[in-house]
């Protein structure tokens, strides 16, 4: 069953990927401000219509951005559910410099447990599975994705560095994180720091691109959990800031605690 649940996850990522890149390819991209302040544009509208023709027949609920506000009492006893954020980093979109993603992820009792992380412009995909591997590789948005096949790489691959990398947010560098970076850099020699988009950081780590992303700034659940399950089958760990306490879903509040990705044992 979960096969068939990543086979459809995949290709409502790649619909949206395609209806993304329709607005993309326009000259201008006219973006309004949501309540929260954070820009929302017809590209995250278009996505979460595509997505959701694509994951209505699973029969299984919806928690998008983009979608309706579903109470806590109404979603409180779901055991699974979709989360998905149709377009994760408007800000990137907006400067159109390719580093959005669309994430797709089913929780099951507070936990995600498949996850699919889609960039469009570079057609690079990342999906996992929980128990059975996270993988990378690249497929166009007009293709359909049938099986895990050859042309998918298990991760992490290690890379050959001697750098240990950072990976940090463009948009959402604070002093919280700018101290924790330079307690990184007392401890550790030839450091090296790479800004990026979206979930992009946290499957920089996955990869192993990048040994560490620390977040210590405002986030939501359906903005990590795809990330966050292809981190773990990658075999990272995935704790809020102190390194211990599990990252969890479906929360009363969608707002995520400070935490950080780290690559474990991997030289």
């Amino acid at each position: 069953m979960q096969n068939k649940l990543l086979i459809t996850a995949v290709n409502a990522a790649l619909k949206a990927g395609k209806a993304i890149l329709e607005v993309y390819k326009n000259e201008k991209i006219e973006a309004k401000l949501k309540a929260d302040l954070s820009p929302l544009t017809l590209a995250d509208k278009n996505a979460h219509t595509e997505i959701i023709k694509i994951l209505e027949p699973t029969n299984i609920p919806v928690l998008s951005e983009e979608g309706r506000n579903i109470p806590f009492d109404e979603r409180k006893n779901w055991k699974y559910f979709w989360m998905i954020d149709p377009l994760d980093g408007t800000k990137e979109f907006i400067k159109k410099n390719g580093e959005f993603t669309v994430n797709i992820a089913l929780i099951c009792k507070k936990q995600p447990v498949l996850g699919v992380v889609y960039v469009p412009v570079s057609c690079q995909i990342y999906f996992a599975l929980k128990g059975k591997g996270a993988y990378r590789g690249y497929i166009n948005a007009d293709a359909l994705f049938t099986t895990v096949d050859k042309n998918y790489t298990r991760l992490p691959v290690y890379a050959n560095r001697d750098k240990f990398i950072i990976a940090a947010s463009h948009s959402h560098i604070n002093d919280e994180t700018k101290n924790y970076i330079q307690k990184l850099k007392n401890e550790n020699v030839n450091v090296e720091l790479i800004l990026r988009g979206s979930s992009l950081k946290i499957c920089m780590v996955a990869e192993g691109e990048a040994d560490i992303y620390p977040r210590f700034g405002p986030t939501m659940e359906w903005d990590i959990a795809a990330g966050h399950v292809i981190a773990i089958e990658a075999g990272c760990s995935f704790t809020k800031v102190d390194e211990i306490s599990p990252v969890i879903y479906n929360k009363e509040n969608l707002l995520n605690p400070y935490f950080i990705v780290k690559a474990e044992n991997r030289k």
